[in-house]
């Protein structure tokens, strides 16, 4: 990616983020990624304003690893990542065991119209109970989900950084779902053992009634007034999986009105914890294409866990195979589930977008 030597920014009255600017202008650093291994930083330049622009020298270079070890106090160093387009704030918090910022705070690094912008916030933390280490994430709502499948790829990229780990290697990590282990592949993909799928409708959770094998598989649910067959999967966090409904056996995903029809998934009173939801469209035996409603997040490009529960609920109903390409708006996930250890394994890329600073 080419970055310019100088950087010019059309102004007329300065709004409240220039001001900002220009009031830190003596201590902040601004950073922007050029490539994976190489970032530029912006110290303490010359500023030229006039009625028409602003101009930036051209900046210093410095290391990936150099910007990950900063720790000035009053700021907040992260690094955004996104798996297919789900994107994240990641935050290095191994030494603490409480996150560094709050939900509130969260919400508004969230904000993609007045902060950095993302679907959410994770947290690298000390490892629990024998693990390496512990994740925690915070929606754009400032809810905490138990897991989040894509997050948990750009998880283990994020630590790859700052650890300075290279080639095929993975690690234990401590969620809310449970233990996770991510493993970086030899393409830089991330596959994660995502564990056994649960089904049963009380640890899910929902009120909709099990089928005589415990799970809530093909079940009715009314929302706004049409019927709609769903399974109900969970993966640590909830999710309920629709392929049809009264008015069409076989979904087309791109003529859903996502918007509309997500929040009352969401929220509906037979999920007591709110609920993903997945709208699902069988295209082969080991192909599926699907998009989601997130739980305190909405309508993203992707999402794993999502992915992983379809390919349960797929094969619950009959509809696919336990080896299927997923593709979501954001790209392709393969999940593969074992019939051997009942697992769940995902694969799919996690990238790195940039680094920054915050004062806090």
């Amino acid at each position: 990616m080419a970055i310019a030597a100088t950087i010019s920014l059309p102004i007329t009255s300065p709004t409240r983020r220039h001001n900002s600017l220009l009031r830190h202008s003596s201590s902040t650093t601004l950073s922007v990624l050029a490539t994976p291994q190489r970032t530029l930083k912006y110290t303490n330049p010359r500023i030229v304003a006039s009625s028409s622009s602003m101009s930036i020298d051209a900046p210093v270079k410095t290391s990936t690893s150099s910007f990950l070890e900063r720790k000035e106090s009053g700021f907040l160093h992260f690094a955004k990542y996104h798996g297919l387009g789900n994107d994240f704030v990641l935050i290095d918090n191994r030494d603490s065991s409480e996150p560094k910022i709050t939900a509130e705070k969260a919400v508004q690094l969230c904000d993609r119209n007045f902060g950095v912008g993302a679907d959410g916030v994770i947290f690298v933390l000390p490892g629990i109970n024998g693990t390496d280490y512990t994740m925690r994430i915070f929606n754009s709502d400032g809810s905490e989900p138990e897991m989040c499948g894509n997050g948990v790829r750009c998880f283990a990229k994020f630590v790859s950084q700052l650890e300075n780990l290279h080639g095929r290697h993975s690690f234990t990590v401590h969620t809310g779902a449970g233990l996770i282990v991510p493993e970086i592949v030899e393409d830089g993909n991330v596959r994660v053992d995502m564990g056994e799928p649960i089904l049963k409708p009380s640890d899910v959770p929902t009120k909709l009634p099990a089928n005589k094998d415990g799970a809530v598989v093909k079940a009715k649910l009314d929302v706004d007034g049409v019927t709609w067959n769903v399974t109900c999967v969970s993966m640590g966090n909830p999710h309920c999986i629709t392929f049809s409904n009264e008015e069409s056996q076989n979904l087309l995903v791109d003529d859903l009105k996502l918007a509309e029809i997500g929040p009352k998934f969401e929220n509906h009173e037979v999920f007591p914890a709110r609920t993903n939801t997945e709208f699902v469209q069988v295209l082969s035996n080991s192909h599926l294409k699907m998009c989601v409603w997130e739980r305190g997040a909405g309508a993203t490009l992707a999402c794993g866990t999502g992915a992983c529960a379809t390919v349960v609920a797929a094969v619950l109903e009959g509809r696919a195979g336990r080896n299927c390409t997923v593709d979501l708006p954001g790209g392709p996930l393969l999940i593969e589930w074992k019939e051997e250890d009942n697992h769940i394994y995902m694969t799919g890329s996690a990238d790195l977008v940039f680094y920054g600073s915050l004062p806090l």
